[in-house]
């Protein structure tokens, strides 16, 4: 089985390689821009998978697939907002969202040795996820929880909730009145819930509203420490492989 990883942050890639061979299984060749993708897909017979990123340096990685007529399975790894997942689940496309977890990862790759041992064929059309991408379905998102205080149930806005996080096993909402709420639902499983523009992901631990950021500075192995309006139980740190999106994402 012959696999490539086209990602812009060598960090990155080779975080996924060596992840892949924790798995028994062997990425050889790393491309990280569409030029240098499409060069190498002209040159050299393609893979039986590609695990790709969306935004490379030079532009959306669907240009290779425009310039290259590409028969190769596709797994995303990607850190987009919630549109672009949406769009892959419609085109059936797997999707790994950053900072890749160990299980996903396994989980992905054994989905894609159980469909076919041979070449599969894409059949996906990457216009329409484009189109997708700049004109996102129309969706409605969470808008309150209900929680259990006691032996009363409360209603909580989405607004005045500055960040959601795991801890012990349980997840919880801090609210800008200063109080944490247990949740019914995992990090994981809030992600087709919220907001996209006003949640960001920045860990696997945390969730951050955009208008609860009270400052930003730069913090340790080129990570950031992110400060928020009433939140102080403990640090909040955008994890390495997601400062780059986070950036993105504020803009």
């Amino acid at each position: 089985m012959s696999i490539i990883i086209i990602e812009d942050e060598k960090p990155s890639a080779r975080r996924l390689q060596r992840m892949l061979k924790s798995l028994d299984v062997e990425a050889e060749t790393m491309l990280h821009s569409v030029e240098e993708s499409i060069e190498w897909f002209q040159n050299n017979e393609h893979p039986n998978l590609i695990f790709l990123d969306i935004q490379l340096s030079d532009g959306l990685s669907f240009e290779i697939f425009e310039a290259i007529d590409i028969r190769s399975a596709v797994i995303f790894t990607t850190a987009y907002d919630e549109y672009a997942l949406q769009a892959f689940k419609l085109n059936s496309i797997d999707y790994l969202l950053k900072p890749i977890d160990d299980e996903d990862l396994k989980i992905a790759v054994d989905k894609f040795k159980t469909r076919a041992p041979q070449k599969q064929s894409v059949t996906l059309d990457f216009n329409d996820i484009k189109k997708l991408l700049v004109n996102p379905i129309e969706r409605e998102y969470k808008k309150r929880f209900s929680v259990k205080v006691g032996q009363h149930l409360k209603l909580i806005n989405i607004e005045d909730i500055e960040c959601i996080y795991s801890e012990n096993k349980g997840t919880y909402a801090f609210t800008n009145e200063g109080r944490n709420y247990l949740l019914n639902m995992t990090l994981d499983q809030l992600e087709d819930d919220l907001e996209p523009h006003v949640f960001f992901r920045i860990s696997r631990k945390f969730y951050v509203n955009i208008n609860a950021i009270k400052d930003m500075v730069s913090y340790t192995n080129s990570r950031l420490q992110i400060k928020l309006n009433h939140f102080n139980e403990q640090e909040i740190i955008v994890a390495r492989e997601r400062v780059k999106d986070f950036k993105n994402w504020l803009e």
